[in-house]
């Protein structure tokens, strides 16, 4: 009998015993670092000629690990496990293939320091957003395999006289599966569990700024006995092997997240008929955001302040859900201003081990990139705070920058920066507000700060994003609690940890008997 769902709760680390814990994981995990990961195909390791090596994003001459590099005849090999496994894996019965995900949780609940740790140096994340990661992973895991077990269960349909009419849900086939690197653990697991628990094969192509902690999920998979093939690990280059598996006739569904560009890239590959393909490809895709938050006169400003300024600057402004637009309304904007200025400069930057508030962002790519808008952004607006890149402590460090009086329609205003740069704007009221939040091709993430009842159905209404919030930041959403996904350019609205997602792994089979 299965327990009802609940969330994984998160350590307290001013509680000095956890905090001496992860202090030790930490110690441990850094004595391992620079280890070699080969490719997992069939269950069987497998070494290539080239290598990713995957790089601390705090200290950027520190190895987190070499890792095998795959080229076409590895993808080949990995698409032909995923194939065979197939056969066998999709006739496992639903609650069995749940199980080995509540194993693998089990077993990442043991390692669950261990692995933030490892998220500590290979994503650059501090100790709170490493051990979120981990938590919303295991969650992942847990909500799944109920899912799973509640769509296995037989299905509400009309019946009529003279005939048995039942309806169930069965697998579509071999699956690629491309996580983006900023949550590492949790998104890549997550992905990859409701894949295979509905019935299908995998083949996980990790990001390749963080491909060694998708190893050691690999490593909690085999733990668990998943079978072979199941899910095979790939990691490679994009333009290698990434458009020959997207265009293969063996593949099935792409689950993607990342870029707007790559996500529109696949949709483009995936939507071309090739010889030998026998159904419509499906594409699960999220795809970032420009998102906002409006605050209005009616709203606790300094609740509205610090909510920015977590949004915007949590684990460096690098998730989808990050405030990059502050949307105040001119009779508030002063004063936000002045307090979102005032707690921004309070925040210190520094290496992710040590527990900065704010740590590197991933690549020296990602902070040449940061780095060319914020130029942009004094051009276009008022640099209030930050406005430097940090190349001399080591890593890839971006000061958090606040950029105020930025038109709406200014470049930081409208193209995601994925980094900690925050452009604020003043609405002349909040129709205007609401026009300016809608005013951009995404439609992720958004958040109102107000005590005006009308002003928050309101925005119910014509906010156009998949995940709006009231009175609290824009991002931190919780697997079954707030299903994730958006409009527009932000993908194709997956809702991810909700009960709808399983289905974009599946197809319904109705099954009618003449009596």
């Amino acid at each position: 009998m299965l327990t009802d769902y609940k969330n994984e709760p998160f350590l307290d680390f001013s509680n000095e015993k956890v905090a001496d814990s992860f202090k030790k994981a930490l110690q441990e995990v850094e004595a391992k670092l620079g280890s070699r990961y080969p490719l997992i195909i069939n269950g069987k390791a497998v070494e290539t000629g080239e290598e990713v090596i995957s790089l601390n994003p705090s200290a950027s001459d520190q190895v987190v690990g070499y890792v095998a590099k795959a080229s076409l005849q590895e993808a080949k090999l990995a698409l032909e496990s995923a194939q065979e496994a197939f056969a066998r894996w999709s006739r496992v019965k639903p609650e069995e293939r749940a199980r080995y995900l509540f194993k693998a949780a089990a077993i990442m609940r043991r390692r669950k320091m261990e692995l933030s740790a490892w998220m500590v140096f290979e994503a650059g994340k501090n100790w709170a957003e490493a051990d979120g990661d981990t938590a919303e992973a295991i969650d992942f895991l847990e909500f799944y395999g109920r899912e799973m077990c509640r769509l296995a269960e037989p299905q509400p349909l009309v019946r009529i006289f003279g005939e048995d009419n039942r309806l169930k849900y069965i697998p579509l086939g071999v699956g690629l599966v491309i996580p983006p690197w900023n949550f590492p653990l949790a998104i890549m697991a997550g992905m990859t569990a409701a894949a295979i628990v509905t019935g299908n094969t995998v083949v996980l192509k990790p990001a390749s700024n963080t491909p060694v902690i998708a190893a050691k999920f690999i490593e909690i998979l085999q733990e668990a006995g998943l079978p072979d093939g199941v899910v095979n690990y790939l990691p490679g280059s994009g333009g290698a092997i990434g458009d020959y598996l997207v265009s293969s006739p063996q593949i099935r569904f792409i689950n993607f997240t990342g870029s707007k560009e790559v996500g529109l890239r696949i949709s483009e590959l995936a939507a071309k008929m090739v010889p030998g393909q026998k159904a419509i490809k499906r594409v699960v895709a999220e795809m970032g955001g420009k998102d906002a938050i409006i605050v209005d006169s009616s709203s606790d400003l300094e609740e509205a302040a610090a909510a920015i300024v977590a949004s915007a600057f949590g684990f460096q402004g690098q998730k989808c859900s990050a405030c990059s637009r502050a949307i105040i309304l001119d009779d508030v904007y002063d004063r936000i201003v002045e307090l979102v200025i005032d707690k921004t400069k309070k925040l210190t930057v520094g290496p992710a081990v040590d527990n900065y508030p704010v740590g590197p962002v991933t690549d020296s790519n990602s902070l040449k990139r940061i780095k060319s808008y914020i130029e942009i952004g004094k051009k276009e607006g008022t640099l209030q705070v930050g406005g430097e890149t940090l190349e001399h402590m080591g890593g890839y460090f971006v000061q958090p920058t606040v950029i105020t009086d930025v038109p709406p329609n200014a470049t930081i205003a409208q193209e995601e920066i994925f980094g900690p740069v925050l452009a604020v704007i003043r609405a002349k009221d909040f129709s205007h507000a609401l026009d300016i939040a809608n005013g951009t091709e995404y439609g992720l993430t958004g958040s109102v700060f107000s005590r005006n009842r009308a002003n928050l159905e309101r925005a119910a209404r014509e906010f156009h994003v998949g995940n709006l919030y009231f009175n609290r930041k824009c991002t931190g959403a919780l697997v079954g609690v707030h299903p994730f996904g958006g409009f527009n350019m932000s993908g194709t609205d997956s809702k991810a940890g909700g009960r709808d997602y399983l289905l974009l792994f599946s197809q319904a089979k109705a099954i009618s008997e003449k009596y």
